[in-house]
């Protein structure tokens, strides 16, 4: 996992970014402006989007990244379902290795999915991922997390 630490920004200044690239904005323009401040970021991010739960299902919203096929995930489907469901994140380090994901792109090695909450329930979730094996670490968790409970408030 020593990867996840090398080209890792100061979380503090990507999420202050974060919150100045957001502020004033609120749905879709606030997750986009999210998205993309992510994204710029760190450079191993290579697939960046947010999903939004509707009844029951995870809904694409603004991602930026190869297109995905992957529009509507019923909860406890694939991985982002079963962080919906679990009501935590999940980091992947070998997609291959894992049942649970749904391929997108061939070229991607490692995810995680982090949920967004608000009032204890889970309303959606930032779903990264990179073509590098064990892209993701404690580094990335704690960044994303917090990420997601400033996000939370835009949604």
């Amino acid at each position: 996992m020593e990867r996840a630490m090398t080209d890792m920004p100061d979380t503090e200044t990507i999420l202050a970014d974060l919150a100045r690239a957001i502020a004033g904005k609120q749905g879709t323009e606030a997750l986009r402006a999210a998205v993309e401040a992510l994204k710029r970021a760190v450079p191993r991010y290579t697939w960046v989007g947010i999903y939004l739960l509707e009844g029951g299902e995870l809904v694409l919203g603004p991602y930026l990244g190869k297109p995905s096929p992957h529009t509507r995930i019923p909860i406890g489907r694939g991985i982002c379902g079963a962080a919906a469901r679990e009501a935590r994140t999940i980091i992947v380090p070998d997609v291959n290795t894992d049942p649970r994901y749904l391929a997108c792109s061939l070229e991607t090695c490692s995810e995680i999915v982090v949920p967004i909450s608000r009032d204890g329930s889970v309303i959606g979730e930032i779903d990264i991922d990179s073509d590098l094996p064990g892209a993701f670490g404690d580094a990335d968790r704690e960044l994303l997390e917090r990420a997601a409970a400033i996000i939370a408030g835009k949604i």
